[in-house]
C-alpha cells in the first residue's frame, strides 16, 4: 500500500488535521500521512481526538492518542464532547455529528481535515441509505473529497479495504485500539459489520467495491442535476437566501422536490425526507400568510412570508430581555448573535436622554406609536407589516427605550417622542 493515493490529494504544503480515534483506521491514515511529512517537509500535520465519554475505556483511548502523537512527534488535542444519546438519528448518527461539529470547530479555516473511512465503510453506508430508503443523494454515500461549512474534508482511504489497512498495520509493526462497541450488534454498523457483510463478501469476494462503483455513479448523477438545476435555482432565491418557492407550485413534484432539496442543502442543513417535503408543500407552501405557518426541521425550521420560503434556526424568545445602556459611548452586545449597538453622534437623528431617562434595548413592545413621517398613530404590529418585516424577525430587533417610551428601531424608524430637536442629537447604528 504505497502513498500515491495521497499524492492527487494532498498540496504539498498543506496544512492537515487527521481525526483520531486511536483505531486501525486513523491510525494508518496517521502513519501515511507522518511518511508523507517526511516526504514534504513544508507540510502541517496535527491531530484531533474526540472524546465522547460513551465508553468505560474513553480516558485511556484519548491517553494513547496522546501517547502515540507524541512518539511520532505531533501536536494532538483532545476534544471533550457530549452526546445526546435520545435523538431521533440514535446514538450512533448522534456521535457523529457532535464529532465533526467539535472537530471543525477546533480548526482553522485554511487546515483541511482527513478522516479515515475505507471501503467496507463505503459499503455499510450504502447499505444504510438503502435501508432508510434514500435517493440519490444518499445513495452516492462519502466522496472522497467534500466541502461543507466553509471546510474542506478528505478521506484518502476510501478505496483501500479493511483487509488491506490490516495488512499495512502490520507491515509497519502498528498498534491500535479496539472499540468494544464495534461488538454491540445493536448498532446498525456493528450489525453489518459481524453478521451480514462477511456471508456478502464470502458469495461475492467483489461486493464493496461493487458497491462502491454504484455510489460513485450516484454521486455523477447527483452532480449531474446540480448543474441541470443551478441555474433556476439561481433564480429563485432571494440574496437572503428566502426561495421564491410559486414556480414550484406548477411544476411536476419530482422537479420541485429536487429544488427544494438543493435549497434545504445551501442551508447546510440535513437532507429530509420525501414524506417531509410533502409536508412542507401542504402545510407551508400551499398555506396563506395571514396563518403564519412553519414546520420544524430539527434545530430550524421552515416558513413563508409574502411568496418567499425561509430557512429560520430557532432562537430562545426575546420577548422578555431587557439590556440597560448605562453609556452609550461603549458598544452593547446583543444577545444570540444579533450584534452590537453603537452611537454616532454626527448625525442627528435622535434626542439625547433627559438626565432622569435611562436608555435600555427590548425587543417587545405594546401600544400606539406614533412614528416620524407617518400620520397618526398604529400598533407595532401594522407598522412592521407596512416595513416588511416577517414575523419571526419583529421580536429580534433591538428597540430603543427611554424610561417606558420608545424611541426608535435603528435604521427602521423613530418616534415622535424620539426625534431630534436640535443639531445636539445622536444615532443608534445596528450593526448585524
Amino acid at each position: 500500500m504505497s502513498l500515491s493515493h495521497l499524492t492527487s490529494l494532498l498540496p504539498t504544503d498543506a496544512a492537515l488535521v487527521v481525526a483520531l480515534s486511536g483505531g486501525l483506521d486513523s491510525t494508518v491514515l496517521l502513519h501515511q500521512l507522518v511518511r508523507w511529512r517526511q516526504m514534504h517537509p513544508q507540510t502541517c500535520l496535527r491531530a484531533l481526538h474526540v472524546h465522547h465519554g460513551l465508553s468505560p475505556n474513553a480516558d485511556s483511548w484519548a491517553a494513547y492518542c496522546l501517547a502515540l502523537c507524541k512518539e511520532w512527534q505531533l501536536c494532538c488535542e483532545v476534544l471533550h464532547v457530549v452526546v445526546d444519546s435520545h435523538r431521533k438519528e440514535g446514538i450512533e448518527g448522534a456521535a457523529r455529528n457532535v464529532r465533526y461539529r467539535a472537530l471543525t470547530a477546533a480548526m482553522q479555516p485554511y487546515e483541511i481535515l482527513l478522516t479515515a473511512q475505507h471501503l467496507d465503510d463505503q459499503c455499510e453506508t450504502l447499505i444504510l441509505a438503502l435501508k432508510r430508503g434514500s435517493g440519490v443523494t444518499g445513495l452516492a454515500a462519502m466522496p472522497v473529497r467534500l466541502v461543507r461549512g466553509g471546510y474542506q474534508l478528505l478521506r484518502p482511504l476510501l478505496s483501500h479495504s479493511r483487509k488491506q489497512l490490516e495488512f499495512y498495520a502490520r507491515q509497519h509493526h502498528l498498534r491500535w485500539i479496539e472499540d468494544e462497541s464495534n461488538q454491540e450488534i445493536r448498532y446498525d454498523r456493528s450489525f453489518l459489520r459481524q453478521h451480514l457483510l462477511p456471508k456478502l463478501m464470502e458469495r461475492w469476494p467483489h461486493f464493496a467495491r461493487a458497491c462502491s462503483r454504484s455510489a460513485e455513479l450516484c454521486g455523477e448523477q447527483e452532480q449531474l442535476l446540480n448543474e441541470l438545476l443551478a441555474e433556476q435555482l439561481a433564480e429563485l432565491t432571494n440574496a437572503n437566501g428566502s426561495l421564491n418557492f410559486t414556480p414550484l407550485l406548477q411544476m411536476s413534484e419530482a422537479r420541485a422536490n429536487a429544488l427544494l432539496r438543493r435549497w434545504i442543502a445551501q442551508q447546510n442543513a440535513p437532507m429530509p425526507s420525501r414524506a417531509a417535503l410533502t409536508c412542507l408543500r401542504r402545510e407551508v407552501m400551499l398555506s396563506c400568510d395571514e396563518a403564519q405557518p412553519r414546520l420544524r426541521f430539527g434545530h430550524a425550521e421552515a416558513r413563508r412570508y409574502r411568496g418567499m420560503l425561509y430557512w429560520i434556526p430557532v432562537h430562545a424568545s426575546l420577548r422578555d430581555q431587557q439590556l440597560l445602556w448605562d453609556c452609550y459611548d461603549d458598544l452593547l452586545q446583543l444577545p444570540q448573535g444579533l450584534g452590537v449597538l453603537h452611537a454616532k453622534n454626527t448625525c442627528s437623528e435622535l434626542r439625547q436622554p433627559e438626565p432622569n431617562e435611562q436608555i435600555s434595548i427590548r425587543f417587545y413592545a405594546q401600544g400606539y406609536f406614533h412614528i416620524l413621517g407617518r400620520a397618526g398613530g398604529r400598533k407595532l404590529k401594522k407598522l412592521w407589516q407596512e416595513l416588511a418585516v416577517p414575523p419571526w424577525e419583529r421580536e429580534r430587533i433591538p428597540l430603543i427605550f427611554y424610561n417606558q417610551t420608545l424611541i426608535c428601531a435603528p435604521g427602521l424608524f423613530i418616534t415622535r417622542q424620539g426625534a431630534a430637536v436640535d443639531e445636539n442629537g445622536w444615532q443608534v447604528i445596528w450593526q448585524k
